[in-house]
């Protein structure tokens, strides 16, 4: 794999922060998804009066990605403007774990300019992914 541009990764998450629907939560999230193409596709935060409804930033950079054709991924990076360095909540992790492999880049930044980075598999360890279910077997039921 060739040298990830992380900066160029920190400034699009930051763009995408931006535009982040967050009136609930004050707290805008921004992400920018490097594809295996080298393309960089984003998303934010988008929240919902009934919370339920809210979609992450994570799976908002992928799902655009993905309507783009693209399913595999280097890196993935999040911005939030918060002094603790934020990574990806759990239903975020287990997307993820649907696209990269379990040593991809996964990192956070701030507006403070910090950066902290993990693996997937430090993330999300043991991660369920389509490889069990391509390898389970199917049960019969009695009738």
């Amino acid at each position: 794999m060739k040298q990830l541009d992380w900066a160029a990764l920190q400034q699009a998450a930051k763009d995408a922060a931006a535009q982040a629907y967050a009136p609930y939560s004050q707290f805008p999230v921004g992400v920018a998804v490097l594809a295996e193409n080298g393309q960089i596709f984003t998303g934010c935060n988008v929240e919902n009066a009934s919370y339920g409804g809210t979609v992450c930033a994570e799976r908002n950079a992928i799902a655009a990605a993905v309507v783009a054709g693209q399913r595999r991924f280097q890196a993935l990076m999040v911005y939030t403007p918060q002094t603790k360095l934020t990574p990806p909540c759990g239903i975020c992790r287990q997307v993820i774990a649907e696209f990269f492999l379990p040593d991809s880049p996964i990192a956070s930044c701030n507006h403070l300019g910090e950066q902290q980075s993990w693996s997937l598999q430090q993330l999300l360890p043991d991660a369920f992914t389509p490889t069990y279910l391509a390898a389970s077997t199917k049960i019969e039921k009695d009738v």
